[in-house]
């Protein structure tokens, strides 16, 4: 029954795929004279844009406009992993991760209105289709019919709905799913900050200026239950971003996101793709959803965190640098004392609220363009994450040896990544990676204790 519920859902997905490009095949006149205001576009047009800037955009408004796109990427990877804690890891060889796949929609419905929404036809982590999220964005209030707030709205921007939050530039860089265009290398940040939340942005930018605050939900998932334990994440950006001369782009921004309380909060670990590195580290009964965010660092901090990231970028001709400096700290609810077990009798012990638990994250990533159209790159990357990992937390009694504020240990990941890329086509990308990662003082008992990968991947990708 298992394998042909497997089999079912494998057939659904190819068959979406089909109806998605008879879809496109269909539309495709229609869609491409659909242009649509202030959009980030799924090819290589949408590389180092960060937030949509309606100063630089031109689009006039005729109507409603619709325009369907995609993402597919396939990879191929080649690397060995190791450890020193003697516990089993996945038997892996050479070959094919599953092909990944986005479908996107995008709807121009007034001037200065549009709508977003982003589906995850098939990842590492979710392989059936899987809705990403969706926002409402307002760049011109010209259907209020009201000249006071015309002018007001002059410099602002509003996105509402349930969306990838706007915390911190590397999420501008990171590869999700399907869509693996913007991001130069195979994988995103060890630690990557990367959620969807309900709620909404408001931006103010005016001559590369940028102020922007925002507030959700705090959570994943929307929920009406349990309201004493939930609390909004706020948060908020400030930045600059500007051309000074011919070909030379100075950008900086500062973000800080702060939440009391969650009953699953997902700032780190958010993405429902999938790592690019597949198995890496893994146990030998690992599955591909079960063990989808391979050789990043879930911090679990699910409860309240505060965290302040700053990112850097220039570019000057072809060269480009760009850097995240992290810094992050919080508990999860039973670190906080706020999940006790039930005492027997005599039993005096009661959880106790602990320190937060600190992370650092530093990250340097420096790539070259070249060609007439700088269809060519080659570049190296630096990422690394220290802080204190809780290890053996348990939250529920079910589990072996009852709820458990686990153990603290001082922890460092360490990886190294140099990539290479070819713009084939501004539709058509072929990259590849040697990457390098080691995991230091870890529990001799984890099996992280004294691990390390090293290898090649690549990917082939389309966008549209």
């Amino acid at each position: 029954m298992k394998t042909l519920i497997a089999t079912l859902k494998t057939r659904t997905v190819r068959l979406l795929v089909l109806i998605v490009i008879g879809l496109l095949a269909g539309t495709a006149s229609y869609a491409q004279r659909g242009q649509i205001q202030n959009l980030r576009h799924y090819d290589k047009r949408g590389i180092n844009v960060f937030e949509t800037n309606k100063e630089n955009d031109t689009t006039k408004f005729d109507g409603l406009k619709l325009r369907i796109g995609a993402n597919f990427t396939q990879g191929f990877q080649s690397i060995s992993h190791s450890n020193t804690s003697g516990k089993g890891l996945y038997k892996m060889g050479a070959g094919f991760p599953l092909a990944q796949a986005n479908m996107n929609i995008n709807v121009q419905i007034a001037d200065g209105v549009r709508v977003n929404l982003v589906t995850y036809m098939a990842s590492h982590h979710h392989n059936e289709t899987w809705v990403k999220g969706g926002y409402f964005q307002i760049d011109k209030v010209g259907f209020m019919n009201m000249e006071i707030l015309d002018r007001l709205w002059k410099n602002l921007s509003l996105k509402i709905g349930h969306m990838e939050i706007n915390y911190g530039d590397a999420h501008f860089r990171r590869s999700d799913g399907g869509n693996t265009f913007w991001n130069p290398y195979i994988d995103n940040n060890i630690m990557d900050a990367f959620t969807t939340e309900i709620g909404a942005e408001l931006y103010w930018q005016k001559k590369g200026f940028l102020i922007m605050g925002g507030a959700t939900n705090g959570e994943i998932q929307g929920s009406i239950a349990t309201p004493s334990q939930r609390a909004p994440s706020v948060y908020g950006k400030i930045g600059y971003d500007a051309v000074f001369a011919e070909k030379t782009r100075v950008r900086l921004t500062g973000s800080v996101l702060s939440k009391s309380s969650s009953i699953n909060g997902t700032l780190f670990r958010g993405d429902r793709t999938g790592s690019n590195y597949q198995f890496v580290l893994e146990p030998t009964a690992a599955t591909l959803t079960g063990n989808a965010f391979s050789g990043r660092l879930n911090p679990a901090l699910t409860d309240n965190v505060t965290s302040y990231v700053i990112n850097p970028f220039v570019k000057f001709h072809g060269l480009e640098v760009f850097g995240t400096f992290e810094f992050t700290k919080g508990n999860s609810a039973v670190e906080n004392g706020e999940i006790q077990y039930t005492p027997a009798a005599n039993d005096a012990t009661v959880f106790q609220k602990l320190k937060d638990r600190k992370f650092n994250q530093t990250s340097i990533d420096a790539l070259y363009r070249f060609g007439k159209n700088e269809q060519f790159y080659i570049g190296a990357k630096y990422n690394t994450v220290s802080g204190t990992q809780a290890f053996g937390m348990k939250t529920t009694v079910g589990e072996a040896g009852g709820i458990s504020q686990g153990t603290r240990q001082d922890i460092t990941i360490e990886r190294m990544s140099y990539s290479a890329g070819w713009f084939v086509t501004p539709n058509i990308l072929v990259k590849g990676e040697y990457v390098n990662q080691k995991h230091k003082d870890y529990p001799t008992d984890d099996i992280l204790g004294g691990g390390k990968f090293d290898g090649f991947v690549l990917q082939g990708s389309i966008a549209f």
